[in-house]
């Protein structure tokens, strides 16, 4: 069946150069939808270990899974038996002090800012039971945890750039003239009432 297909295939093309053999053609076709068209530039090798971009004066997102102590438990509310059997439940917690992954202002930072996240023992806790599957719920209280982190993070001011200090300039004289005209012209106003 292959020799026939390859021998149409040169009967059809004479003049191009065939550079296919027979199980090459099968194994060289990727769809519009494959995956190393979709996501170029990652690896699909899933069995390779992540390294953290390393950062130490900003929080850049990542939290290692390695330094959490993640447990789960038997979640509430509504659900029927399913609730009674499965451990869907996240809690995420870290000591905060031992957290070598996050630069100290950031710390700093969290005490001050959210220390109603911080336990008396200095542990964050995030927990989450959004979902009935536990992988789902371990996605959303490392959410939750990473938007707390970023919300600790001190944005630095902004500056702006010389056309908008020149626009807010040229704002300000232009309201300066506006008043003093007002100001002028209820004087004005005014000194005609004494005058009669």
């Amino acid at each position: 069946m292959a020799s026939m297909f390859m021998a149409g295939l040169r009967l059809a093309l004479p003049n191009a150069r065939l550079l296919c053999t027979q199980h090459s053609l099968r194994d060289t076709f990727k769809s519009g939808v494959s995956l190393d068209k979709m996501y170029p530039n990652s690896s699909l090798n899933i069995a390779r270990k992540v390294v953290a971009p390393s950062n130490e004066t900003a929080f850049n997102g990542h939290i290692p899974l390695d330094k959490l102590k993640i447990s789960y438990m038997c979640s509430s509310g509504p659900g029927g038996q399913h609730v009674n059997k499965v451990n869907t439940k996240v809690d995420i917690r870290f000591l905060l002090k031992e957290a070598d992954w996050l630069p100290e202002s950031l710390k700093k930072n969290i005490f001050e800012k959210h220390s109603h996240f911080v336990t008396p023992s200095g542990y964050i806790i995030v927990r989450s039971d959004k979902t009935r599957t536990q992988q789902l719920n371990l996605a959303d209280a490392l959410d939750k945890m990473r938007s707390l982190l970023h919300s600790s993070v001190e944005k630095p001011p902004v500056q702006p750039d010389h056309h908008t200090v020149e626009v807010m300039r040229r704002r300000h004289e232009k309201a300066t003239r506006e008043r003093l005209r007002q100001k002028r012209r209820m004087s004005e106003i005014k000194s005609f009432r004494g005058a009669q």
